[in-house]
């Protein structure tokens, strides 16, 4: 059972969340059903303009992208490694064209505070209001590496989202 958790006591390792773990993001709307899912490696939680924030990036070829930008909130849901593959699966076809979230088995479910929904399945719902946005700009790369990240230069958005709640289990919290 998941159970809130204040963003003062909240305790990840951020790096591995990202890099190994995965998060599966979701934008939309759960009360019409209008919603997608991706996973997310790429990101951050942290803290902006004294609110606790998430930071993530979707490049505008993505299904989920098209979500992001009409609705004002998402989820970041963390999941127990028995569900690496239905995660993964949310990251290798797009809902475009398939319905993933009913191929993937998981289970969405409302948020207590944004209309963007989390997932029975995961031990992590992080609800995120957007609060700014910017595209990627290659010209300020500093490193020349970052650009073999783009050979189709599809660069992403970032949305900062400040967290507004956070549900998980007790291994999450300090």
């Amino acid at each position: 059972m998941l159970k809130k958790i204040d963003f003062e006591k909240f305790s990840q390792k951020s790096f591995d969340a990202w890099e190994n773990g995965w998060f599966v993001l979701t934008a939309g709307d759960y009360s019409t059903g209008d919603f997608n899912s991706m996973t997310v490696a790429w990101g951050s939680l942290g803290s902006m303009w004294s609110k606790p924030l998430a930071m993530i990036v979707v490049r505008p070829t993505r299904f989920t992208f098209g979500f992001l930008e009409k609705y004002d909130s998402f989820t970041l849901c963390a999941f127990p490694e028995e569900f690496r593959e239905k995660v993964r699966l949310l990251g290798s076809i797009s809902g475009r064209s398939q319905r993933k979230i009913a191929e993937s088995g998981l289970t969405p479910i409302p948020s207590e505070i944004v209309k963007s929904p989390g997932y029975a399945e995961s031990n992590l719902i992080i609800e995120c209001r957007k609060i700014y946005w910017q595209d990627m700009d290659p010209n300020n790369f500093l490193s020349k590496q970052i650009h073999s990240k783009y050979p189709e230069k599809d660069y992403h958005r970032i949305y900062f989202g400040e967290i507004v709640q956070i549900r998980g289990i007790s291994s999450f919290e300090r």
